[in-house]
């Protein structure tokens, strides 16, 4: 069977599964009755809440009795290795750009990899149909993007489809008909190569997708690169230096339908298909035929640039609310999460119960951590911090950076130069975008942006947008100032107390409501000055027989701020600690005593000094 596979790639939100909901339907993958949600490729309980894919997934569909291979990948920058990694599996890709705000820094990621590769993508210029779209501006900027990144002359001869992924439809002239999808898949046929395949070699090829299955243990999907693989044929699993993992069978064996995995007896070079029956195999192991004695070749994935601390919640609360608390679990379920996620790396610490986990940024490991907080486990995160370098050639110390684009309205540009500046960022080009806003383009440490995307929001009254990207490594460029609030401290155990929050209040802003169990150590609030304040948040109103006029007016409180995950890791203080468990989210200095934290508090003054 003649067979095509292609990854669709684009930045974060401009409309990848979407099109692969229509492609879906327009392919004849459902039946004309059937019920389907909504983005259906997004499964995972967390993609379908934040509206963002977070794991690459492969479909298939048939065009004109040709079987195309479609795989959706994620469009978030933290997510990149996934996107790294399935482009090994394809022969083609499909370069989303929203039509309104052209290529953003994600874009420009997943093509310079895609051109590395040596594929010639088919740029879909998606969303024409918003009232703020400018096609045709943004298919030039798509071509000077290309230019940029070094395209051959036949990358440069790129074709491009105007489309409405929402509405199904995509053409090859902006005033075209606008009727269906059928240009695209025939643009697909006529453009995407067939796979370079080897039949008459043994069964070899890289698992590039990791998952589990309650019923078939491990499911590794990958493309055939070379012989035909059979149900029950012996196989070795091989790492990249040539050592064998393993030895076993493929017990099952399973090409992709539309939203279906079906079970096949044999699958030819060049089809991406799942395997089950292997224990050890993870990615990018190469799954092979016995007589293969070397490893396919995989793509290396970028390092991680950010390191976060996970502990075991040694809290006075610890061990009420989940199930799974101790260091032994969460070592097994981090080293497991390494397996399928290529962008994460896991180390034991120095300090006891604790581990170094070290990825992309902040929201891939908040996901890692609100999935691990889903499956009952308790666990305290430090402060996030970013992976440092000694240069090989020179010595200089360097630290990562990013370049970060941002889209504000004209009347807060002052205050984002302003606050990139003190975070160490160096402007590098500034220009109107339309309708009033302004484009912000800056070079700026990773740990500049640290906890910087809420002050952001509230600087542009949540009209901003923000897209950053890895950069590379540069010379180290000296401290920056971290958050200027100390924080209200508890320093009693028990429930909040209604009458002590009240004035309580006045001292700052509160993160806490009445009735809440706290304890000595944590973390009730953010203090209006530069210092940390002890407080009593359990103290009760002194009854007495004496009554006056408007003594026992209504406490009002005022509503506490509320923090997700992600901006609870952001806000802390390398001194303090998150604290996760399945039914709250809580912040805590690192030493819970005050006698500890001010003795070690003089210590570190001491070894600055």
């Amino acid at each position: 069977m003649d067979i095509r596979n292609v990854a669709i790639i684009a930045h974060v939100d401009h409309g990848k599964t979407t099109l692969v909901d229509n492609l879906l339907k327009q392919a004849g993958a459902f039946r004309a009755n059937q019920h389907v949600a909504e983005r259906a490729l997004d499964r995972n309980d967390l993609e379908r809440e934040r509206g963002i894919t977070i794991l690459a997934k492969s479909t298939a569909v048939e065009w004109k009795g040709v079987k195309i291979n479609i795989v959706d990948t994620p469009g978030h920058a933290d997510f990149g290795g996934e996107v790294e990694r399935i482009l090994s599996m394809v022969d083609g890709a499909i370069v989303l750009c929203d039509a309104a705000e052209g290529p953003l820094p994600q874009t420009k990621f997943v093509l310079t990899k895609a051109l590395a590769r040596g594929l010639k993508p088919i740029v879909v210029i998606n969303k024409v149909d918003r009232q703020d779209a400018r096609p045709d501006e943004v298919h030039n900027e798509v071509f000077d993007l290309f230019a940029a990144l070094g395209a051959t002359d036949e990358q440069l001869d790129f074709h491009t489809l105007f489309a409405s992924g929402r509405q199904g439809w995509a053409d090859l002239a902006l005033d075209g008909p606008r009727k269906d999808l059928a240009p695209l898949f025939d643009l697909i046929l006529s453009h995407v190569p067939a796979p370079k395949v080897e039949l008459d070699k043994p069964f070899a090829m890289n698992a590039s997708i990791l998952e589990a299955d309650n019923f078939l243990g491990r499911i590794l999907t990958g493309r055939v690169e070379q012989g035909t693989a059979r149900v029950n044929m012996p196989v070795r699993v091989l790492r990249q230096d040539g050592t064998v993992v393993e030895s076993g069978r493929l017990t099952k064996l399973m090409t992709f339908s539309g939203l279906d995995r079906v079970p096949v007896e044999e699958v030819q070079a060049g089809d991406i298909i799942a395997i089950a029956g292997l224990s050890d195999a993870t990615i990018p192991d190469t799954i092979a035929a016995p007589e293969v004695a070397e490893p396919l070749h995989a793509i290396p994935v970028d390092p991680p640039t950010l390191a976060m601390t996970f502990r075991i919640n040694d809290g006075p609360l610890g061990g009420r609310e989940g199930k799974k608390v101790t260091s032994r679990q969460i070592r097994d379920r981090l080293y497991k999460e390494t397996e399928g996620n290529v962008a994460i790396k896991v180390t034991d610490s120095q300090e006891a119960d604790s581990f170094e986990v070290a990825g992309r940024g902040e929201l891939q490991l908040g996901v890692l951590i609100e999935q691990m907080r889903r499956e009952g486990f308790e666990l305290t995160i430090g402060r996030p911090r970013v992976l440092m370098r000694d240069n090989p050639e020179t010595g200089e110390r360097e630290e990562p950076f990013e370049e970060c684009l941002i889209d504000v309205d004209e009347g807060y540009s002052g205050v984002v130069v302003e606050k990139m500046s003190i975070r160490k960022g160096q402007m590098q080009d500034m220009r109107p975008s339309g309708g009033g806003k302004v484009r912000l383009t800056f070079h700026i440490p990773s740990r500049g942006l640290i906890g910087y995307h809420g002050e952001f929001m509230t600087d542009t009254r949540g009209t901003g947008m923000m897209n950053r990207l890895f950069l590379g490594y540069r010379p180290w460029v000296g401290p920056i100032e971290g958050r200027r609030n100390g924080s209200l401290i508890s320093n009693s155990d028990g429930e909040a107390i209604q009458y002590a929050l009240f004035y309580l209040q006045e001292r700052g802003t509160l993160f806490v409501d009445p009735g809440v169990k706290v304890y000595v150590g944590m973390i009730l609030g953010e203090h209006s000055r530069d210092n940390d304040l002890d407080v009593n948040p359990i103290k009760e109103k002194k009854l007495t027989n004496i009554r006056a006029a408007g003594k026992d007016e209504a406490l009002l409180l005022i509503p506490p701020r509320r923090m997700s995950l992600e901006q609870a890791i952001a806000y802390i203080e390398d001194d303090e600690l998150v604290e996760v468990t399945p039914a709250a989210i809580r912040l805590r200095k690192r030493y819970l005593d005050p006698h500890e934290r001010k003795k070690h508090a003089r210590r570190a003054e001491s070894e600055a000094a």
